[in-house]
């Protein structure tokens, strides 16, 4: 698939505004078992995105998932920033303007890891992860309707979460209290997955 400019640009613009659009349930379910800033500080990083993202899609791929992961560490804060950042500037590393699905999930792979590195986290935790990971097995897949199959794939993972106790981040301090909620990581990856496979379908 060749990802040109009005299709990076229609993916910074759907992730951007699926973001902005859940910032308040993203907060709401941060009250829970956070600090209650992750949907606020995610608008904060997307709306600059989205400002941005006519200058990010006149580059490369790789160059403008670097753009969007290095303006979400500088202005998301908090423990999110730095992490989705690094999973879009690690996506930016291997992603040409010509991709096939298997370099994708590649791509993802290396960024995943790039992310527990930086989170000192891992699948189980209760984190973003809980979603990326299961999304990667999906893209690893054969089969058709892969948009659909990874919405799918996130909204499941992230209602996984909801039994899980945090090991990691802010919710980790709760013990036991921090079952029975939604990762607000997960449900932000979520967004994040399904505005892509929403492009993606646009374009089938």
């Amino acid at each position: 698939m060749m990802i040109d400019r009005d299709m990076r640009k229609r993916l910074i613009v759907a992730v951007a505004n699926r973001v902005i659009a859940g910032a308040e349930e993203l907060t709401d379910l941060d009250r829970a078992i956070g600090d209650g800033d992750h949907g606020t500080n995610m608008r904060r990083g997307f709306e600059a995105v989205l400002a941005a993202a006519d200058e990010l899609s006149d580059k490369s791929l790789g160059e403008s998932l670097k753009g969007v992961g290095t303006t979400l560490v500088m202005k998301v804060g908090g423990a999110s920033g730095p992490l989705y950042g690094t999973l879009f500037m690690s996506l930016g590393k291997s992603l040409a303007d010509d991709v096939s699905q298997e370099q994708v999930a590649d791509a993802f792979a290396d960024a995943i890891e790039a992310v527990k590195a930086r989170g000192k986290s891992n699948v189980g935790h209760k984190t973003m992860l809980d979603v990326l990971h299961p999304v990667l097995g999906t893209l690893r897949g054969d089969g058709d309707s892969l948009a659909a199959r990874l919405k799918v794939t996130a909204k499941r993972a992230a209602e996984d979460t909801i039994p899980m106790k945090a090991i990691r981040g802010r919710a980790s301090f709760l013990g036991e209290r921090s079952v029975g909620h939604m990762d607000p990581g997960a449900r932000s990856s979520e967004l994040i997955v399904d505005a892509v496979a929403d492009v993606m379908e646009g374009c089938a």
